[in-house]
């Protein structure tokens, strides 16, 4: 027979993140390049005050707990003040993603069932194309001042950001409820069917930044100054403004300017010694800097997910800049972190190429969670060998069904009864536990019965000097079924023709992996999250015929 323990129980909610920066760090600062066009400042005390005084707004606004309450906006402090003041008061954030079609966003906001919007001034085109088409949806914030209101709107009755905050009283008490209630909302980017929404707790949401800010994660401390590239409006930008509060960490916010100039200035002048983001983000502040000869003075480290870092990218960082990238892994239905990439004590020791090999896998899985690797059969695969497998996952901060249960049950049962999330990802993992994710179950090519890692060519691709960007999808073979058709769009002025660039997968590879063509193209189009749409180059490449078949 058990017996309980005596501990004191306390709720572990999201309010409480600010609660403690404000006591302990209540001089730190969070630094923001607004959508106005200047620097803007303010402490981790200011942010407490004014997302009181908005909590008080928000139920002036009628917002009730459990209310789902929208924003479309960059990274910022008011975006920040929203995260605390909405979910601390014990509504839902829910965070609309901008990059997506109206269409789409009027789907989203009509099955969240929001009942109020706060925007950016920059999104105000955007918004005026769906306001009079969503259901729920009654209040329009516009997250500025009187000042830069705008003068005219199709929207009717734009309420002003910063008049409700100085209308209201900054005294208030965050309220004590549930930790398992709902705290904030994510809809998956929907590149197959509709987006699927996942509803984070207030628990699983404290536990992810715990283990975020651990050393073997990202290692965050009341020290750094994070820049999260990754936007709010993407799973909580990685939980970063959270681990802020909890660490102690100046924010530096990039706003709208996210050009490789904007970033750059902003990375040093804040002195930035950690920054996160998806690859194609780095891509242009690499090709910025690279041209304009410049160097980073205090960033030493840096974030990469999303889609996986090609190695070349983790090369450039680390010999030209002296920068380490810290490989991860997530994705919207795990809060996002799953993995992530840090060296163990035998590592140490040995020489950069074999760093390189390590750092080009996304890591291990953090404390809390569980991942397996199982074949087409269902059974799982041994830790490592070569043989790649679809990844499941599982632990507290893991979607269990997604928001009014759209979809379905998306958990597969083992035989002890536990349930296990199907990533869609195809991965390895090796005897130290890292895994490396190999493709998405989708993009993998099957060629004789054999499957070809697409992002493998892809990183090869990649690490050629005239190649900005590469996409490696599957065309059909009357002999082979399917086999690999690399896209590339090459740097501007840089020139490489076909046969070079299949010679450059010479000695890299098994020779049956090699591309049987490459098709250059002016540009790959980007999905809402900065991922490649390979759907579309499937679409666009459907009938395309291979040299070979």
């Amino acid at each position: 027979m058990t017996i309980p323990g005596l501990m004191m129980q306390q709720p572990l909610l999201i309010s409480s993140l600010l609660v403690h920066a404000e006591r302990h760090h209540a001089e730190q600062e969070i630094v923001s390049r607004r959508v106005e066009g200047d620097i803007h400042r303010e402490t981790f005390r200011e942010l407490a005050a004014r997302s009181r005084r908005l909590a008080n707004a928000l139920a002036a606004l009628g917002v009730k707990q459990g209310d789902r309450v929208a924003t479309i906006a960059w990274n910022g402090y008011r975006h920040m003040e929203l995260y605390y003041a909405v979910s601390g008061s014990g509504a839902v954030l829910h965070t609309l993603n901008p990059r997506l079609h109206p269409d789409q966003v009027v789907y989203i906001a009509d099955h969240a069932e929001d009942s109020v919007l706060f925007f950016d001034l920059t999104f105000l085109p955007l918004v005026e194309a769906f306001a009079s088409r969503v259901k729920t949806i009654k209040k329009f914030v516009v997250m500025t001042d009187r000042a830069h209101m705008p003068k005219e709107s199709k929207v009717p009755g734009l309420l002003c950001y910063e008049e409700l905050i100085d209308a209201a009283s900054d005294a208030y008490v965050w309220p004590s409820f549930d930790e398992n209630a709902a705290s904030s909302l994510c809809y998956t980017s929907g590149t197959t069917g509709h987006p699927k929404g996942v509803l984070y707790s207030h628990r699983s949401t404290i536990l992810h930044t715990y283990a975020v800010a651990l050393p073997d994660t990202l290692n965050c401390s009341a020290r750094d100054a994070i820049l999260p590239v990754v936007p709010m409006f993407h799973v909580n930008a990685w939980g970063l403004p959270y681990a802020a509060c909890m660490v102690g960490a100046k924010l530096v916010f990039p706003g709208p300017a996210l050009d490789g100039k904007s970033l750059h200035e902003l990375l040093e002048s804040e002195k930035v010694t950690v920054s996160a983001g998806v690859p194609t983000v780095w891509q242009g502040l690499l090709a910025y800097m690279d041209a304009s000869k410049l160097k980073f003075s205090t960033m030493r480290r840096t974030v990469i997910g999303g889609s996986a870092c090609p190695p070349a990218m983790i090369r450039a960082f680390k010999e030209a800049y002296n920068v380490d990238v810290l490989h991860a892994w997530g994705m919207t239905e795990t809060s996002p972190l799953g993995t992530a990439c840090a060296f163990k004590p035998k590592h140490l020791g040995q020489s950069q190429e074999e760093h390189y090999a390590v750092m080009a896998k996304q890591g291990r899985g953090l404390y809390g969670i569980d991942m397996k690797i199982v074949g087409e059969d269902g059974a799982e695969l041994p830790w490592g060998g070569e043989k790649s497998g679809e990844l499941l996952v599982r632990g507290p901060w893991v979607v269990n069904r997604y928001f009014k249960d759209e979809g379905g049950n998306p958990l597969l049962t083992d035989a002890d009864g536990h349930g296990w999330f199907p990533t869609g990802d195809v991965a390895r993992i090796d005897t130290d536990g890292y895994m490396q994710i190999t493709d998405r179950s989708k993009d993998v090519i099957k060629s004789g019965g054999e499957w070809i890692g697409s992002i493998d060519l892809e990183n090869i691709a990649m690490a050629h000097p005239a190649v900005a960007m590469a996409a490696c999808i599957a065309a059909h073979h009357p002999k082979w079924d399917e086999r690999p058709l690399l896209v590339v769009v090459k740097k501007p002025g840089a020139e490489v023709t076909r046969d070079e660039l299949i010679a450059f997968f010479d000695g890299k590879i098994a020779k049956w992996w090699t591309p049987d063509d490459v098709v250059f193209v002016d540009a790959i189009q980007l999905g809402a999250t900065g991922k490649m749409l390979k759907n579309r180059l499937r679409d666009q490449f459907k009938d395309y015929k291979l040299p070979t078949a």
